[in-house]
């Protein structure tokens, strides 16, 4: 069975769409990952969006999203990258799990910025998925 695990930030236009679509192109047909903000700015930085490119990961059905799109969904984790998310979390049905790893924002910052970002939560992100026991 497939896991739904949610990415959550605050405006849903970088760290979480980065996070997403490195989690869906390494875990494909066992983790379905989504993303959305609490304050969701409604659109994907063009940098992340070209950093995902590059790395042959960008879908077109990424986008910048509003929490409450995605609150139907029976989630098996959330995962918040930012503390404004980790602090304003809704609380979601069935007491899901809820995990922090924050990143630093490269929203405003140069292309590099997105390339460490990119691999940081490639990393830390990717690498504390790999070791969560889903079976809590």
């Amino acid at each position: 069975m497939i896991k739904k695990v949610l990415v959550l930030c605050t405006g849903n236009s970088c760290r979480s769409i980065i996070a997403e679509a490195l989690i869906n192109s390494e875990f494909e047909g066992k983790i379905k990952a989504y993303s959305s903000g609490v304050a969701v700015s409604g659109r994907v930085n063009p940098n992340a969006k070209k950093i995902l490119q590059s790395k042959h990961i960008w879908k077109d059905e990424y986008h910048s999203k509003a929490i409450d799109t995605v609150m139907h969904i029976p989630f098996d984790l959330v995962i918040t990258v930012c503390e404004n998310a980790s602090q304003t979390c809704p609380v979601f049905p069935g007491n899901t799990p809820i995990i922090h790893l924050g990143f630093n924002d490269p929203d405003g910052k140069d292309y590099g910025a997105f390339e460490l970002c990119f691999e940081e939560i490639q990393n830390r992100l990717l690498s504390s998925l790999s070791s969560y026991s889903f079976d809590k």
